[in-house]
């Protein structure tokens, strides 16, 4: 089996991925969170109603671009976060690799009590869980439409679906990516979450977070799901 690496830098994070069955350890240098990333304004509008009932200011730009830390990512199932006050939502990853774009499902695990204050600091205090399969992108590209995104989370023991829903609900990635930065592709070592969809229900964590991408045509799945345990504030 080959393993693929790309040279490190002070400012970047391994992460160790799967395609095709073949091992592939990567580089990465930039993380990007796309919000408000759909493709119906009402849908948008819903989604912003209901983090305004936490709090959350409405965005100064549709769709927004957050710069994270690259050490953020990781592919662990068990996960540290302060308090009881985040939780995930499930989005397609696009990971930009020196020999093409690939595709993988990520959680947006994201402080809602620190979202009322800033989003883009309330995204900088959580991991972002990436699951270690990925998918070529031209792969999917002549039927992106029929992806779905699911989520379940499970709270006091009891599971429940979280999130379901189409990828037409967000913008198809490569029209993410020209609004990113002009270009038809991610610049090698970055990756981007593409976007979220409403949940059923309250917004809100539990001890288990499940997600998954579905290619109903080439009958595929990418799952991951991580533990979130609650640390206790010291003051």
């Amino acid at each position: 089996m080959n393993t693929y690496i790309e040279q490190e830098d002070e400012q970047t994070s391994t992460l160790k991925f799967c395609i095709n069955e073949e091992r592939r350890v990567v580089t990465v240098k930039d993380l990007v969170i796309a919000g408000w990333a759909g493709r119906d304004p009402a849908a948008i509008e819903h989604h912003i109603q209901e983090l305004a009932a936490l709090g959350v200011a409405r965005p100064r730009n549709i769709p927004s671009f957050y710069r994270l830390s690259a050490s953020l990512l990781t592919t662990d199932r068990q996960l540290d976060f302060v308090g009881n006050d985040s939780s995930g939502e499930v989005e397609c990853v696009l990971v930009s690799l020196s020999d093409g774009m690939y595709v993988g499902v990520g959680s947006d695990h994201t402080d809602r009590k620190v979202e009322a204050y800033g989003v883009t600091v309330s995204k900088q205090m959580c991991a972002k869980p990436v699951g270690r399969n990925l998918w070529k992108l031209d792969a999917l590209l002549d039927h992106w439409d029929r992806l779905v995104l699911r989520s379940w989370v499970t709270r006091n023991g009891e599971r429940t679906l979280y999130q379901e829903g189409s990828v037409t609900g967000l913008l198809h990635p490569q029209d993410l990516m020209r609004r990113f930065d002009q270009q038809d592709r991610l610049q090698p070592g970055t990756v981007m979450f593409c976007g979220t969809l409403p949940v059923k229900g309250q917004i809100g964590g539990g001890e288990l977070f499940e997600i998954e991408l579905e290619d109903p045509v080439l009958n595929r799945r990418l799952k991951h799901q991580y533990s979130a345990r609650a640390l206790a504030y010291a003051d």
